[in-house]
């Protein structure tokens, strides 16, 4: 079964309360299963619009990838990032 991952573009316009959501979304990412692989290290954008922070997090699949962004506790620690930033996120399934 093909792994599945968020892959998220931000940029942060309050840092504070940024780290309420940061610090909100652990619970819900291990009981998803997720591997952060890359989360807001040095990055090029080659093409296109960026943001400064770029997200890539890795499921055991698209559904389990799906089914943390809809649960409860994902839900709760997004309310907390409202108007802390700028997000597009995608979820994709992997090859």
């Amino acid at each position: 079964m093909p792994k599945g991952y968020w892959i998220a573009h931000v940029t942060v316009t309050d840092p504070e309360q940024y780290k309420l959501y940061a610090g909100a979304t652990p619970e819900a990412f291990r009981k998803y299963g997720a591997t952060i692989l890359a989360r807001a290290g040095t990055s090029h954008q080659m093409e296109g619009d960026g943001r400064p922070r770029n997200v890539v997090i890795e499921f055991p699949s698209l559904q389990a990838a799906l089914d943390c962004y809809n649960s409860p506790e994902y839900q709760a620690a997004k309310a907390k990032r409202a108007g802390a930033g700028i997000a597009e996120i995608v979820l994709v399934e992997g090859v």
